[in-house]
């Protein structure tokens, strides 16, 4: 087993993924980064290799189209660049009402991102882990997975999905030396409250900081932790734990209250 860890880390500039990027490579471990422009992963990649002394490769893709993300794949394999860590970290959200303010793009590029991009690249770098016998995952699904969240509908049950589908992989990939980690964020100060249209609401008032959150996911994905739970503003840490008492339309009720304040637009960043 090589002494140097590569990870990929998907969404690598801005917010928790840079906070990832700086975790992983402070340890002198290496990089895979993996975005949208090109150009931020340049920049990033000058920064990353000056401060730590780390190698770090780039890939530019949009993660909404299967097509190039099965092609992270193929340019790992055609490159000889063996990933230990997988942390699926790219998502975007969006408030707004589900039938009369969200457009179709902006929902079917959400589950494009937020499920199927994760998905893809665990159905094709897990088999490879399984064959060496070592290897993580960290998705980053969020504390909204516990929930439904009128306002966010798709982005909610994408994280319901994420979360779901993280623990059964958990348990299916025992005995095989790898692991799979779902991250659950609560509202944290980054790029993607802004995105998408969610700064004013009450929901990210109190917003934590992203570097503790990603510590707290990367140190579970090395324990091979099966849910980590992160940076709890104020209300939210009781509302997790009173949540299933709840009555579901009560919920409900919280839940768009909390949402109601922002504007419906949403653009994404990865």
């Amino acid at each position: 087993m090589k002494e140097r860890k590569t990870a990929l880390i998907t969404g690598s500039y801005g917010g928790l993924g840079t906070c990832f990027v700086n975790i992983h490579a402070s340890k002198g471990g290496d990089l895979i980064l993996v975005g949208r422009s090109q150009s931020k992963l340049d920049e990033q990649k000058k920064e990353v290799e000056k401060k730590f002394k780390v190698n770090v490769e780039t890939i530019a893709a949009d993660l909404s189209n299967s097509e190039e993300v099965v092609r992270i794949y193929e340019l790992c394999k055609e490159n000889g660049w063996e990933v230990d860590y997988l942390i699926n970290n790219a998502g975007f959200g969006g408030q707004g009402d589900f039938a009369r303010e969200r457009t179709m793009v902006q929902d079917m590029s959400m589950i494009a991102v937020n499920i199927e991009t994760p998905t893809i690249l665990c159905k094709l770098f897990l088999p490879d882990f399984i064959k060496r016998g070592h290897g993580k995952v960290l998705n980053v699904s969020s504390t909204a997975a516990t929930m439904p969240g009128p306002l966010q509908a798709v982005y909610y049950a994408t994280k319901a999905y994420v979360t779901s589908w993280s623990n059964a992989l958990w348990r299916e990939l025992q005995g095989t030396g790898v692991t799979v980690t779902a991250l659950m964020p609560g509202a944290m100060q980054a790029g993607f409250a802004n995105a998408g249209g969610l700064s004013d609401t009450k929901l990210f008032a109190n917003a934590v900081s992203p570097d503790q959150v990603a510590k707290d996911g990367y140190d579970g994905m090395l324990d091979g932790a099966l849910n980590i739970t992160s940076g709890l503003p104020g209300w939210q840490k009781p509302m997790m734990t009173f949540a299933p008492m709840f009555p579901k339309k009560t919920m409900l009720d919280f839940v768009y209250n909390q949402q109601i304040a922002g504007s419906s637009h949403s653009r994404y960043e990865i």
